[in-house]
């Protein structure tokens, strides 16, 4: 279930982890290090310690890409200052911080990341024990990682969205990444477009619906609050045991933005059976009960914190966000697989093309997607 591909102890890249770790005050002697999960952005490694009593201790290092996030060190403020908050807000409630969100592992001269001589930022976090990054899950987890990330949206209810910074600026502005693609296809650097004309026309099709929460965002219809971004299964941490969802991780898109959005995410990753780049479209379908199981517990999760507009657009959250994502995906394929890591040539067009076709799902029920709402809020 877990994704580890352990390091060569010879290779460049083992050396590289052992230099950056040596900023770091371990409690032991480094046992083996490994890459880790399946993030399209940063570079990932779980490591492991065996300390002087002989307990083995676990910590997660990442290196934060540049290319993702030009400014990593707005980014790590961000990061400290949220988990510093849902930390208070935990220990308020009772609950246990170091299970329940993520914390930093300080450099031996007190900073919270470190810098190599390349000038990337790194930063050391605990491993939280008894949890499972997952990329597939039963309906049961689905609706555990709903209750995850409804909790954590209350938990940053009161969070003053406006002292943060936006680490990738307009992430979840689709009207933005209408214009990004449209030069992209103006410029068409590569000479793909031609390959691509049913994507293109899709896109075409769909303009305005780029702008339907962006306009109820500027009419203050929407409000603007502390969101995740990213709301992606493999983004909570489950408990081996319970199998309840225990921590919400990868923060680094957690900034201003809209909760229908971290809705919609989720439904767009979750509540369908395939890949994101499954290359069978007809497996790529809406699965209504699983949306129904979503949204059950990511307002359970929530305790009442939305207010009407956002339950009303809630379906809206899950059509946009797919838009969106696959707008993202065909305007990359046509700069040349810049942002997205790729696997084999046409993987951002495999993608495009799922995100699109569930699209097409979405717009077929979304009658029933509002009614599914209706019924739990």
């Amino acid at each position: 279930m877990e994704n580890e591909q352990m390091l060569r102890a010879d290779s460049p890249e083992q050396a590289l982890i052992n230099e950056v770790l040596g900023a770091y005050e371990l409690p032991g002697d480094l046992m083996k290090a490994g890459r880790y999960g399946e993030g399209h952005i940063n570079d990932t490694y779980r490591v492991t310690v065996r300390a002087a009593d002989g307990r083995s201790l676990r910590y997660m290092l990442q290196r934060i890409s540049r290319e993702a996030f030009p400014h990593p060190e707005e980014l790590m403020q961000n990061f400290v200052a949220i988990t510093g908050f849902l930390r208070r807000k935990i220990l308020a409630a009772g609950g246990d911080p170091d299970r329940e969100t993520l914390s930093l592992v300080r450099t031996r001269d007190g900073k919270d990341f470190h810098t190599d001589a390349q000038n990337n930022v790194w930063r050391l976090v605990p491993f939280v024990e008894g949890t499972v990054c997952l990329q597939e899950a039963t309906p049961e987890l689905f609706e555990a990682s709903a209750r995850a990330f409804g909790h954590f949206q209350h938990l940053l209810t009161d969070y003053p969205a406006d002292t943060l910074f936006e680490t990738i600026p307009h992430f979840h502005d689709t009207e933005d990444r209408l214009a990004k693609f449209r030069q992209a296809l103006r410029q068409d650097r590569f000479g793909r477009a031609a390959s691509v004309p049913e994507e293109i026309r899709f896109v075409r099709d769909r303009e305005a619906d780029c702008s339907v929460a962006m306009d109820a965002l500027r009419r203050g219809i929407l409000p603007l609050r502390v969101t995740h971004n990213d709301t992606k299964l493999n983004n909570v941490l489950f408990d081996t045991e319970s199998g309840e969802g225990v921590c919400v991780i990868d923060l680094d898109t957690t900034m201003p933005g809209l909760s229908i959005f971290d809705f919609g995410d989720s439904i767009r990753f979750g509540a369908n059976h395939c890949r994101e780049d499954e290359k069978d479209l007809s497996r790529v379908n809406l699965d209504l009960d699983l949306f129904e199981r979503y949204t059950r517990g990511f307002l359970a999760g929530t305790a009442g914190c939305l207010t009407k507009a956002e339950l009303d657009y809630l379906p809206w959250g899950a059509r946009i966000i797919t838009l969106e994502l696959g707008i993202r995906f065909l305007t990359d394929y046509l700069e040349g697989d810049r942002y997205f890591r790729t696997a084999y040539p046409g993987h951002n067009l495999d993608r495009c093309r799922t995100q699109f076709k569930l699209v097409r799902d979405m717009e077929t029920h979304f009658a029933e997607m509002k009614a599914i709402v209706a019924k739990y809020a």
